[in-house]
């Protein structure tokens, strides 16, 4: 199961889920670039959006208004959903309108992986190697990981810290999966001081021991953060069509 979380509020670009990529709607164009390997739900918090999706043939339910996060609220979708425990739930977010569905078949492919050992907590998410100078952006995530691949830490800052200059970067792609049971586990640690002073919620499974399994792919996607992004999204669709 595939769940776009979708809110209108968003306080660095409010309104952005709707906003018109090449005659689409950005949470619409999102849904559509990996409709065909799950179904798809939008986690909305506003009729609007269920109203646009809906126009578009696209299931779209309300959740609350009050989620302090899109895992929060692809949750609640979730348990409304009734899905079982061992289910994949894939977050996707709606700004990702050039998401690869290669990228999340890799992440499906390693998470079905973990499930097969029987892991008790089961979360996964993507990454790709960048260069300096987009390391330096603090829009795009960076992640450090262990010798199993497992996160270590994310980051908007420049890491690792290139002291012996011959550091390699990498980032994060704002995928996730989990089995339903792990999401909800999820939903209910402690927030993590270190995710407030980030505002990377995902810092809270490493703060309590939980393991983040990352899939290195190949990506040239982008979140759109700012009306800047938009502007390019745009600008490549255009070369597209």
């Amino acid at each position: 199961m595939i769940i776009i979380p979708a809110r209108m509020a968003s306080t660095r670009f409010p309104n952005k889920v709707l906003a018109d990529i090449g005659g689409l709607p950005m949470v619409v164009r999102t849904a559509q670039q990996v409709m065909h390997l799950d179904d798809v739900v939008i986690a909305a918090d506003d009729e609007k959006i269920i109203e646009v999706c809906k126009a578009y043939g696209i299931k779209a339910m309300m959740t609350s208004t009050t989620h302090k996060s899109g895992t929060d609220r692809i949750n609640e979708c979730a348990q409304l959903l009734e899905i079982a425990d061992d289910e994949l739930v894939i977050n996707i977010q709606a700004d990702e309108p050039f998401i690869e569905p290669d990228v999340l078949s890799a992440l499906i492919t390693r998470l079905n992986a973990i499930k097969a050992q029987d892991d008790d907590f089961i979360m996964g998410s993507c990454y790709n190697a960048i260069n300096a100078e987009a390391a330096e952006d603090p829009n795009l995530v960076k992640v450090v990981m262990d010798a199993d691949h497992n996160a270590i830490y994310f980051s908007r800052s420049q890491i690792p810290y290139n002291r012996s200059g011959s550091a390699t970067y990498f980032g994060h792609i704002g995928i996730y999966g989990f089995t339903k049971k792990s999401l909800q586990e999820f939903c209910n640690l402690d927030d993590a001081p270190i995710e407030d002073i980030e505002k990377l919620e995902q810092l809270r499974a490493i703060y309590h021991g939980k393991n983040i399994s990352m899939v290195k792919v190949s990506s040239t996607g982008f979140g759109i953060d700012t009306p800047e992004d938009l502007a390019r999204a745009k600008e490549i669709f255009l070369k597209e069509v």
